[in-house]
């Protein structure tokens, strides 16, 4: 399985010129490959296309510019070169790519509750912004992550939201918030100034998704992580 990789990608990003993207599905069983297997093969695999950047992700809201050094903290990932491509992993929490295709910049950026919570989905399309982009012009693309119908979570995390935050909580079977992290990211997405048509969707929920994707929810510590990816083809 060395040096494969399957992933899905969005119909609106498929058409545009030179853009290399993707959002991974599960490769094999939890605890087949480590991290850092799992960074090398889909690297490999996509090294006719460009070097891949990862990121040491913390779960906070720094966002880098490739290419850096070795694996610096941050959790969302700006690409403006031709040939270098940033990834993000997860396994439940969101994926998002950002591609201003008329600028040719992207954007990977990963989305857990602390980093929904702390705005990390607007930070990344500032970031953009502030490197010469429209917003108007930027589309988002949402990959799999745990859904609203899984992600019960505690009294704490619905405080780090705030009473602003409310709309993205609904109550569970059994008493406790569930979390709707797609709608929270949407939502700053919206008011950062990308336009409603200009967001699409992989909608799956990862931890309903046993035969495609791996949840750490589910499969707790031992499990794998999908690799996100997107940039621009090398000359």
């Amino acid at each position: 399985m060395s040096g494969s990789i399957r992933v899905s990608t969005v119909s609106a990003l498929e058409d545009v010129p030179g853009l290399v993207h993707g959002f991974e599905r599960r490769h094999g069983p939890a605890g087949w490959e480590t991290r850092e297997d799992g960074r090398r093969r889909v690297g490999d695999a996509l090294a006719t296309h460009g070097r891949l950047f990862f990121l040491r992700q913390v779960h906070g809201t720094t966002v880098r510019a490739a290419p850096w050094a070795g694996t610096p903290d941050g959790d969302a990932a700006v690409t403006a070169d031709a040939g270098l491509l940033v990834g993000v992993e997860t396994a439940d929490c969101l994926p998002i790519l950002l591609v201003d295709r008329r600028r040719r910049r992207a954007a990977a950026v990963h989305a857990g509750w602390r980093g929904s919570a702390a705005g990390i989905a607007r930070l990344a399309v500032e970031g953009l912004v502030a490197a010469g982009s429209d917003a108007a012009d930027i589309v988002a693309a949402l990959g799999p992550g745990i859904g609203a119908c899984c992600y019960e979570v505690g009294d704490d995390v619905r405080e780090a939201f705030g009473q602003a935050g409310e709309a993205f909580f609904k109550p569970g079977p059994r008493e406790r918030p569930h979390l709707d992290v797609r709608a929270a990211n949407v939502q700053q997405l919206l008011d950062a100034g990308i336009a409603p048509g200009q967001i699409h969707h992989l909608a799956d929920c990862t931890f309903c998704r046993p035969d495609l994707y791996h949840s750490f929810r589910r499969e707790g510590r031992g499990a794998g992580r999908m690799v996100n990816y997107v940039g621009w083809e090398g000359s």
